[in-house]
This record gives C-alpha cells, sequence and structure tokens, in this order.
C-alpha cells in the first residue's frame, strides 16, 4: 500500500463503539477518521458537504437508514468510494444482502485490530476483503443449481477472469496471467456485472464461491 493517507469515514448508530473504532482507526499507520455519521442518511448528507473519504466503515443495522439501503445509494452516488460492512452477526442473508448491494468487503464487530488492518489494506489495495466467516456463509447461502444456466453463458476467458478475481491478484497482475490488456480485464468484469446481476468484486466472488467455480 502507498503512503498516502487513506481518509474514512464511519457510520454506526453505536456512538461508544463508532468513537472506540475512531481511536483504533487512528493508531493505524495511513488511515485517518474525516466523517462519523449516526446513520446512512447522517453520512449522505455529510457527503455532500465534505471532502470525499476514500473509504466507509459502515453499519448495517441503524435507524433511519441502514446500511444496504445506505450501500446501494452509495453504489449509485458514490461508485468510487470503497465499502466495509461491520456487524455484530455472521448471518449468512445480511452477508448476501450487503454483497447484493454492491460492498466492497465485510468484517464482524468483534474483529481483533491486526485483521481490522488486514481488511482496509485488502479493500484499498486490492477492492475486496472476504473473512473466512463471509466466504463459507456465501458458499453455503444459495443453491448452485439457481444459476446453472447464467454459468453455462460464460465463455471460457470469463470464466478464467472469474476464477483469478478469486485470489488475491490485483486487476493488473490478472491482466498479465491471462495475456491481455488492463483494459480488456476491464470488459470482462464489466461483462460479467451484468450478466450475473452484481455490482463489485466481492459479488462476482460470492457468486464464484457458491457456484463452485471455485471451491475454498
Amino acid at each position: 500500500m502507498s503512503n498516502e493517507t487513506v481518509k474514512v469515514a464511519l457510520a454506526d448508530d453505536h456512538r461508544l463503539f463508532r468513537q472506540g473504532l475512531a481511536e483504533i482507526i487512528s493508531t493505524i499507520d495511513n488511515y485517518r477518521v474525516v466523517i462519523e455519521a449516526d446513520h446512512g442518511k447522517d453520512l449522505l448528507e455529510q457527503l455532500q458537504i465534505k471532502d470525499l473519504p476514500d473509504l466507509i466503515l459502515l453499519d448495517i443495522n441503524m435507524p433511519v437508514m441502514d446500511g444496504v439501503d445506505t450501500c446501494e445509494a452509495l453504489r449509485q452516488e458514490y461508485p468510487d468510494i470503497k465499502v466495509l460492512a461491520l456487524s455484530m452477526y455472521d448471518q449468512n442473508a445480511t452477508i448476501i444482502r450487503m454483497v447484493k448491494a454492491g460492498v466492497h468487503g465485510y468484517v464482524l464487530k468483534d474483529v481483533e485490530t491486526h485483521e481490522l488492518k488486514f481488511a482496509l489494506d485488502s479493500v484499498m489495495d486490492k477492492g475486496f476483503y472476504y473473512s473466512d466467516i463471509a466466504s463459507l456463509a456465501l458458499a453455503n447461502s444459495l443453491q448452485p443449481s439457481q444459476e446453472t444456466e447464467r454459468i453455462a453463458n460464460l465463455n471460457y476467458k470469463e470464466i478464467e477472469f472469474l476464477k483469478l478475481i478469486c485470489t488475491e491478484k490485483t486487476y493488473k497482475t490478472i491482466a498479465e496471467e491471462m495475456g491481455v490488456s488492463p483494459r480488456t480485464v476491464d470488459g470482462y468484469r464489466d461483462a460479467l456485472f451484468k450478466k450475473l446481476k452484481v455490482k463489485s468484486r466481492s459479488g462476482l466472488m460470492a457468486y464464484a464461491i457458491r457456484n463452485k467455480v471455485v471451491i475454498l
């Protein structure tokens, strides 16, 4: 990761937790909290008047506007901002909802500081972070047979790309490994977004896992 400071926004209705999280993030090199919000609506309002963050840590269960609705709004209005979901729970349905909304990663609120740093770095460097808990939940969430027809419509290169994005490789490295240009890889990604009806790299990973395109 570069030495450039990453601006972080926090959205969580539990103020003591949020303040504690802000203090923890302040101890991590190259990260600085620039926005604290009580819920999704508060976050979106602050984004209109303050410098945009690079990364948002977003609680799922909030009053006024929850994490799912907020994430969907962020994908529409601020697609370049990375979003890492925070939750007290590891329920499959909750993880799936956030992935479909376009979240880039998912961590539990009781995460250790070193894992939080790894999650932040992974989202910023690679565009995604999946804990073991989230990966297993996604793998067990849907029946593969539900998507058989869509898999059949993918060409060889798209399936190869789908497998590679489930690694920690960057898009640039994937392009080199596939022997194509970064622009071609972007084309594979955008085509899969459309075909598989997902909005993020983590969404593609979830699809690949639950349909056993890759086995973790």
